[in-house]
């Protein structure tokens, strides 16, 4: 019989912080300036250059601890981690070992197995590295120095996950918590929001742990998820072989699904560290943390729990509402001017959930305001518009978001409602198709259907289908 395996998974979950300036220097963060125009003597390194720390980095590192359930520790300190790499230009980062912000937390995922608990070992606050681009034209490397100084806040998750299924749940429910705080957008592709996959296997039922490997370059969950089949398999094969699992950093190739060995891990003696001298320690005070407690949102978990009782919405509308903050608050600030949360969640879950997909956008990236959404509602229920044509205007709304308004009026998008005019082009329409009439006497539902049709295309479009029906029916039973 052979030997069942167990994967132990702990992740190391690094987030860019949403700071107009970085972690050290006034420079600013934006993502995708030229190379190396974010800088300056202190983020390129320069000798002599000091650093001054960010308020506002400290601030959204307590609150994500915070939301995850953390000890908050009032006294903390930045350690100096010394090593060499090109796009990391003093040859040190600042970093906390020995004092991290955040401590001994956790957060609940779902996954079908039910409901389970991941630990958060600790939350550190340190600077990001600038980026290397490696040019293969040219043969050479070259380096922008535009990230470097970036805040990040590190969370390191206990060895607690076991499946790919729990990683992309601890992963998603994170990712929202950090949303909802405004602490983040954490967009993978972007890599403002990076995992690193600490791995081993051992027998089922084994005390001890298996010798570990950290795996890099993730960018996607899919991606995640396809690293941690990989490895499993990986190292699966090398217990089933009689050889030796090495501990080690190993990069993930997406194209390829294959990892290759970077560098044995290091331990943290290797990188020396010590008190950062630059730097006087942190002392955030009751009153500071009472502060940043009272400023926490509303999160996802509290949110679903207020839909349910304030809105008349499917739960499972809601859930789907409440996985972006941008929709919540679309749907939120919507609801507050039509007072038609059923309404809203339709056009959200309907025609804003097809056009995201059409456009491969994420529901960040929605502009229309919520004025225009409920303006389009409300024309719609008046009647002014029927439900084809206000189709064509959200999409105008969800491109370019027009005033509706406006748009139909300059349009001539307004529907017919005189009983006169649909009451004559009615009459012809009946007049013109004899087989469905028959059809329609016959008992033939469609028929009806068909009519209609005829109808709202003579009209072109524009034509009030309840008048439409409510005429047809009466002429047709005559």
């Amino acid at each position: 019989m052979s030997k069942q395996y167990e994967t132990v998974i702990g992740l190391e979950v690094h987030v860019e912080l949403a700071t107009k300036t970085k972690i050290f220097c006034s420079c600013s963060t934006e993502f995708g300036g030229a190379p190396n125009t974010h800088t300056c003597p202190v983020c390129t390194g320069m000798p002599g250059s000091l650093p001054v720390l960010n308020k506002q980095a400290v601030e959204y590192a307590v609150a994500v601890g915070l939301a995850t359930n953390c000890t908050v520790n009032q006294h903390c300190k930045f350690d100096r981690k010394n090593y060499f790499y090109p796009d990391n230009p003093q040859n040190y980062q600042i970093s906390q070992l020995y004092q991290p912000v955040c401590v001994n937390g956790h957060v609940d995922i779902e996954t079908e197995a039910g409901v389970k608990s991941i630990g958060i070992h600790e939350i550190h606050m340190e600077e990001d590295a600038g980026k290397l681009i490696h040019d293969e034209w040219e043969d050479c490397s070259l380096v922008d120095y535009n990230r470097s100084g970036v805040p990040l806040i590190e969370i390191v998750s206990e060895p607690d996950m076991r499946t790919a299924e729990e990683v992309i749940a601890y992963l998603e429910k994170l990712r929202l918590i950090i949303q909802y705080l405004g602490a983040s957008d954490c967009k993978l592709q972007e890599g403002s929001m990076r995992a690193d996959v600490n791995l081993s296997v051992r027998e089922m039922g084994a005390p001890d742990f298996g010798t570990r490997t950290e795996m890099k370059n993730l960018n996607s969950f899919k991606a995640i998820a396809r690293a941690i089949d990989g490895e499993r398999k990986r190292q699966i094969e090398l217990i089933e072989d009689g050889k030796e699992v090495i501990q080690e950093t190993r990069r993930w190739d997406d194209n390829k699904e294959h990892s290759y060995a970077m560098r044995s891990k290091e331990d943290a003696k290797d990188y020396r560290y010590f008190p950062e001298p630059d730097l006087v320690p942190i002392h955030i005070s009751d009153a500071w943390l009472a502060e940043i407690r009272d400023r926490q949102p509303e999160l996802r978990t509290e949110k679903l729990a207020r839909y349910k009782k304030d809105y008349d919405i499917p739960e499972y509308d809601a859930k789907i509402i409440t996985e972006s903050k941008k929709l919540a608050d679309l749907f939120e600030a919507t609801t507050a001017i039509c007072k038609k949360p059923k309404k809203v969640s339709n056009w959200l879950m309907g025609e804003t959930m097809r056009l995201l997909k059409e456009s491969d956008m994420e529901p960040e990236a929605l502009s229309f305001a919520p004025e225009n959404l409920a303006k389009l509602i409300e024309l719609i229920d008046a009647g002014a518009i029927n439900g084809t044509v206000g189709k064509e205007v959200f999409e105008e709304i969800f491109r370019n978001n027009i005033d509706p308004d406006r748009y139909v009026e300059e349009k001539g998008l307004k529907a017919v409602n005189d009983e006169g005019a649909l009451r004559a082009t009615v009459e012809q329409v009946i007049a013109e198709n004899p087989q469905s009439v028959e059809d329609f006497h016959n008992g033939k539902k469609k028929a009806m259907g068909f009519l209609v049709g005829q109808t709202m295309k003579a009209m072109g479009g524009k034509a009030n289908p309840q008048m439409v029906n409510k005429i047809l029916t009466e002429l047709l039973c005559l």
